[in-house]
């Protein structure tokens, strides 16, 4: 059995309303990662100097050797970048990921953060890259980052975020941390729950776009109007779509030693007040997000199509396609995942086996639909399915003389074809049903072949969708 592990769906097409305070169209969070003192240095016992995020462009690692460039930089967002940035958001609720041992190299920044009130998240023990990392050795650092956080501010952070993540990380967070929330994923603009570390992990996805990151990066920002225009940009489509009814969370990120640049800082005051200007704005820190997303949209448990066992997929769907369990024990050995765990994906998986089979295989599944109110109907021998299909659009309460137009129809049409009328009932009323019975008798039978398991596959999926919502 092959088991595909990312989830390509996500909320699906109709995300779940956010429901922020206030009947607010937007979310708008606000990171600060304070790195400075807690990145690559030997200094620090790490094996090389920084390389990443300044800027000097294409920076590379010195082995063994202190960056006097690389290092100063970085002083500069805690010497000048923080108090500047500081003084513009002081008055609004932001979060902080804090790496531990940046902030126990800064207690008055700290203080200044604190006296502000602003959520001090973990970004960790060390500004450093964790992708090959023994596993291990991850849970003991975030460990070490969680006890010295606490100590350093006096409470255990409620959000995690490691940024130089590995694949275990989440795990290991959610494991070690008993966070609120973690925001390693950049996957949606909604909170979201996952399964990790053995309990219901709440994700508060933060942001690569919105980030001024892209300024030392080559395919980035150059300059602070860019900056400031696609904040702007993505303030003004969010905040339109939570006026359409469907809010959502804008993420942005910064950094001490990039936006605490001076021509950088105005870009972001200006774009501040643009979305300050806005009614239905929620600035809000990340615990205050999840806090709210944990209340509005508790974790739910429900057995997932992708997770069932073979014995369970095919009892559950073994009747989608008329009496062929077949295709539904087929199907169970698709590489299926999370974005199949709706009525879309598990037909889309039902309908590959169904299109992929012989022709003689499609035709046995033809065949095991009854005729349209017709002599099983009459006995009471319908399964559950076609007895609900065939009364939504009446033929169950037929007149004498409608019933024996069907009849004559059926017969010509199996006498034509050899397979009964096909039709997805639910689409149809008696009136429609009878006029494509009419026009379907003058097709040549290949065209009408393909058209009847077109109509299998359109009643396939609307018994999806009545099983399991759309």
């Amino acid at each position: 059995m092959t088991r595909y592990p990312r989830d390509m769906r996500g909320h699906g097409p109709k995300p779940p309303h956010a429901n922020w305070p206030n009947g607010a169209k937007i979310a708008v969070q606000i990171v600060l990662n304070y790195e400075e003192g807690g990145e690559n240095n030997i200094l620090h016992g790490d094996a090389a100097s920084e390389a990443f995020l300044s800027e000097i462009t294409g920076a590379q690692p010195w082995p063994g050797q202190r960056h006097w460039n690389m290092e100063t930089i970085y002083e500069y967002g805690a010497r000048a970048g923080f108090w500047r940035v500081h003084g513009l958001l002081k008055h609004l609720p932001i979060t902080v990921y804090g790496v531990a041992t940046a902030l126990a190299r800064a207690p008055e920044q700290l203080a200044a953060m604190q006296e502000a009130g602003w959520e001090i998240a973990s970004h960790g023990l060390k500004w450093i890259q964790h992708k090959d990392m023994d596993p291990e050795e991850e849970r003991a650092q975030i460990r070490e980052a969680i006890r010295l956080h606490t100590e350093v501010t006096g409470a255990p952070p409620r959000g995690w975020y490691t940024g130089r993540c590995s694949m275990e990380t989440v795990r290991l967070a959610a494991e070690e941390g008993n966070f609120d929330y973690i925001a390693d994923s950049y996957a949606d603009d909604l909170p979201y729950w996952v399964k990790a570390g053995g309990r219901d992990q709440l994700i508060v996805p933060y942001t690569m776009d919105c980030n001024d990151m892209r300024f030392a990066i080559q395919a980035g920002f150059t300059d602070g109007t860019q900056f400031e225009g696609y904040l702007k940009d993505s303030f003004d489509m969010l905040h339109a779509e939570g006026e359409a009814g469907a809010p959502k969370m804008l993420s942005i990120g910064l950094h001490c030693r990039l936006i605490g640049r001076p021509g950088r800082a105005m870009a972001l005051k200006r774009a501040l007040d643009h979305m300050a200007a806005h009614e239905g704005v929620w600035f809000a820190t990340r615990a205050e997000i999840a806090e709210h997303w944990a209340r509005e949209h508790p974790p739910t448990s429900r057995q997932r199509p992708s997770e069932m066992d073979r014995e369970s997929f095919v009892a559950e769907f073994g009747g989608i396609f008329e009496h062929s369990p077949w295709i539904a024990e087929r199907a169970h050995d698709l590489e299926l995942g999370p974005a199949h765990d709706c009525a879309a994906g598990v037909h889309n998986a039902l309908a590959r086996i169904f299109r992929s089979a012989e022709e003689p295989r499609r035709l046995e599944v033809l065949k095991a639909h009854p005729d349209l109110a017709g002599k099983l109907a009459a006995a009471k021998r319908l399964t559950a399915e076609s007895t609900a299909e065939q009364a939504s659009a009446g033929l169950d309460a037929l007149t004498d003389e409608e019933r024996e137009a069907f009849t004559k129809m059926n017969e010509a049409y199996t006498e034509k074809f050899g397979f009964p009328f096909i039709i997805a009932v639910k689409d149809n009323t008696k009136a429609t049903i009878m006029q494509a019975f009419k026009d379907r008798l003058n097709n040549d039978r290949a065209t009408e072949f393909e058209t009847a398991c077109r109509q299998v596959e359109r009643i396939a999926k609307l018994r999806l969708l009545d099983k399991l919502g759309a």
